[in-house]
């Protein structure tokens, strides 16, 4: 059997290599799923079959397992990016500033740790700094770290691979420590992930208000012989009238931009309570007629943005009032009903409650595509396209003062920032940066489980030899405490005193460790897009931190 094995790794090194990785994937999966009261470990139990099966000398070929790991690495944070691209601007302007300060706090107590620990133990700055990058889980910073270390003069190959095997001997626990911090965390607050997953919708939806319906009678005389267009406060206050009854008249019509009002007109008012009120007061008095019952031909429909043509488009550029005779009331993206203002840009897979006859509704649902089945087809040239833009972004450099290396947002970030920009954007001539949720949610496990399974055969085999003569129990012992002290110390303060939703404070842990790992593990722990959120908003600030760090602790341990 053994020899059928070693044959097959050296005559197939390629199909040997996903064999490896599909074992590692099932069985790492089969334990992530296991529960021990309530808990489990998820997707990071790959990560532990790996260093496993790495530690007994499975091995697969280095090219395979180079090009699975950072393709796996790019699919995830590509999809991640995707999915809060359209919410993270929101999420910044809310809670940005704050967010970012206590990302950076949390690298900021981990670089003291390091420098300190490297200095008091005597282990050198390539340990610190390898230690530093590995119980953060940073590559980036190591490979700076590495960069820092030559631009010192150092040319010992044995020196130079110091920072490697303690990164590799500290990465794993990086890893598992953020986990366990969530953990404990969860369990000493006695935190309720349903009772957080509604605290958040709600502290997300803070000061937007939903729409609502009022009919309205026009008898402010000031206002008679006005269009809908001069109505004052109309177009300030962002309500829209959807159905109009003319004095002395029983059906009910559309209110076109142009149609001419006069006092005794009815009409329904959408927009926001306040909005809605206000408006109510310029113009007359709440009347108790339902149009919505009223005779008429008069109906609505919901109709789902799918044409790309749409894509992009203002509502005052389609011009559906004036060319198609129907009203647009409602809009609800994401799950969010938005006010309708002729400004408003349409995205991909925006729905829109229509109002008019059955036949300018079927126009108008034409114009906009309506093809629901659209919404499950997912787009691979926009995919493509993106992901390779990432990765253009991830390796450009960027020069900073007198440091010795350039900071790169790497494989990593790269990817994740530019698929953030694309779904904002959502169109660029004809690729249309969409991704269906199933879609989205398939890519990302598929590309976490192959990095983490590429990260535990790697870090596997060094264990051994990086703990002779004892210097990896110190390097572990370090990391240990590089690892937990400033999650754990900031984490706990956010909690109990700055009363931080506990799926954002996971998110904001997550990224402050710039751990994509930790963050699928939040997300299956959370069920919610909460800490996706969270981790993208600190994420470009403490990625460019660590890397700077990493390079300190060398120039100043050499120093």
């Amino acid at each position: 059997m053994s020899d059928w094995w070693t044959n097959f790794q050296q005559a197939q090194p390629t199909a040997h290599a996903l064999l490896v990785l599909c074992l590692v994937g099932a069985a790492g999966l089969a334990l992530g799923s296991v529960q021990v009261r309530g808990l489990s470990l998820g997707v990071a139990g790959t990560l532990f079959v790996g260093l496993l099966l790495g530690h007994l000398g499975v091995e697969i070929s280095p090219e395979v397992r180079g090009f699975v790991q950072e393709f796996g690495l790019i699919l995830f944070v590509y999809t991640i990016g995707m999915q809060v691209g359209p919410g993270l601007v929101d999420s910044l302007r809310r809670q940005g500033a704050s967010l970012n300060l206590e990302a950076a706090a949390v690298v900021g107590l981990g670089t003291l740790l390091a420098a300190g620990l490297g200095a008091l133990l005597g282990l050198g700055p390539g340990a610190s700094a390898g230690i530093f990058a590995g119980a953060t889980t940073n590559t980036p910073a190591l490979g700076a770290a590495q960069e820092a270390l030559r631009a010192t003069g150092t040319q010992d190959p044995a020196a130079l691979a110091v920072p490697a095997m303690a990164y590799a001997v500290t990465y794993p626990f990086g890893i598992l420590g953020i986990i366990l911090a969530m953990i404990l965390l969860r369990r000493w607050h006695g935190v309720d992930l349903e009772t957080e997953r509604v605290r958040f919708e709600q502290e997300q939806r803070a000061g937007q208000e939903s729409l609502t319906r009022l009919t309205v009678e026009l008898t402010n005389p000031n206002l008679d012989g006005l269009t809908v267009r001069q109505l004052p406060g109309i177009e300030k206050l962002g309500v829209v009238i959807s159905r109009l009854r003319k004095r002395n008249q029983s059906t009910v019509q559309i209110a076109r931009a142009d149609t001419v009002l006069h006092v005794g007109d009815v009409m329904v008012v959408v927009g926001t309570p306040r909005a809605v009120n206000q408006f109510r007061m310029i113009v007359g008095r709440v009347s108790q007629e339902d149009l919505t019952r009223a005779e008429g031909p008069i109906t609505y429909a919901r109709v789902v943005v799918t044409r790309p043509d749409c894509v992009g488009k203002t509502l005052r550029q389609l011009a559906l009032n004036h060319r198609h005779n129907v009203t647009v009331t409602r809009l609800t993206r994401a799950d969010m009903e938005l006010p309708v203002t002729a400004d408003l840009r349409l995205q991909f897979g925006d729905m829109l409650q229509l109002v008019g006859t059955r036949e300018d509704l079927d126009r108008a649902a034409r114009l906009l595509g309506n093809a629901v089945r659209e919404l499950n087809h997912t787009r691979l040239v926009p995919m493509f396209v993106g992901i390779a833009l990432g990765i253009l972004a991830g390796t450009c450099a960027v020069h900073l003062g007198n440091m010795p290396a350039p900071i790169r947002l790497g494989l990593a970030g790269g990817p994740l920032l530019v698929a953030i920009l694309l779904s904002r954007v959502g169109k660029l001539g004809p690729l249309l940066w969409y991704m269906p949720v199933n879609a989205n949610l398939l890519l990302r496990e598929l590309g976490i489980v192959l990095f983490l399974a590429c990260v535990g055969l790697r870090a596997g085999a060094h264990f051994a030899d990086a703990f002779e003569g004892g210097r990896g129990w110190l390097w572990l012992g370090a990391g240990f405490v590089v690892t937990a002290v400033p999650i754990l110390a900031v984490g706990l303060w956010l909690r109990r005193y700055a009363m931080t939703n506990y799926l954002t404070l996971c998110g904001l842990l997550a990224g402050s460790l710039t751990d994509p790992p930790a963050l699928a593990f939040a997300q299956g722990l959370c069920r919610s897009e909460a800490p996706a959120v969270a981790y993208s908003t600190v994420y470009p600030l403490t990625m460019i931190l660590r890397i700077v760090m990493a390079q300190l602790i060398v120039m100043f341990g050499t120093g």
